[in-house]
């Protein structure tokens, strides 16, 4: 059969591709974006987490078929993908706590201090800047706390990060760690990850 669906903003399209292979097998064998990761193919590591039509999602457990017609997001995309968001939606999300409705605030731990969030930020190196512009806010907070190493769950972490702070500009802790659940890594320990999404989260609210 043949798949028609946009992949990062770009329709295209895939031949011979049987329906019950996964997105992720297209992705990868098909289209040349190996960001995703091929571990468990249970959808139990996040290493494969993809956006469709903005819902993060474990590509290993969506068939091909599925996809017809509809919009996927990967880690090859993101920087690109949060661009045009910032364009069309200047500011969004950045409310007042008064303005807002819902959320993981109720316990009055929402959202983190920019001075408190600075621990985490690496020192830039004599005159080079850290925004190149061409990562995501959440790509280049991952670098700066330190949130990257060996890296195969990384491109997982960072779709479904960046989700969060689209849902959620100013997520608690729990929020955090609700977000990422869904991720395993067998490096870090976690708390460089919370600490990146704490540093995006920060960035994010001192540009309002």
């Amino acid at each position: 059969m043949r798949v028609n669906f946009t992949v990062n903003g770009r329709r295209y399209e895939a031949d011979d591709v049987w329906e019950g292979e996964s997105l992720l097998y297209v992705l990868r064998e098909r289209m040349g974006l190996p960001g995703s990761k091929n571990a468990c193919e249970q959808g139990e590591c996040g290493s494969c987490t993809v956006r469709l039509d903005g819902v993060p999602v474990c590509s290993c457990l969506v068939a091909a078929g599925q996809v017809e017609g509809r919009e996927v997001v990967t880690v090859e995309g993101l920087a690109d993908f949060a661009a045009r968001r910032s364009q069309a939606h200047p500011g969004r999300g950045h409310l007042p706590h008064a303005e807002r409705s819902g959320g993981g605030c109720a316990s009055g731990a929402c959202g983190t201090a920019l001075d408190k969030a600075r621990q985490w930020e690496a020192e830039p190196v004599g005159e080079e800047t850290r925004d190149t512009g061409e990562l995501s806010p959440i790509q280049q907070a991952f670098i700066d706390a330190g949130a990257v190493q060996c890296g195969f769950c990384t491109p997982g972490l960072l779709v479904a990060a960046d989700e969060l702070l689209e849902r959620n500009p100013e997520p608690s802790d729990a929020d955090i760690r609700e977000a990422l659940s869904g991720n395993l890594c067998r490096c870090t320990g976690y708390e460089k990850i919370l600490d990146a999404v704490r540093l995006a989260a920060a960035r994010a609210e001192e540009t309002v």
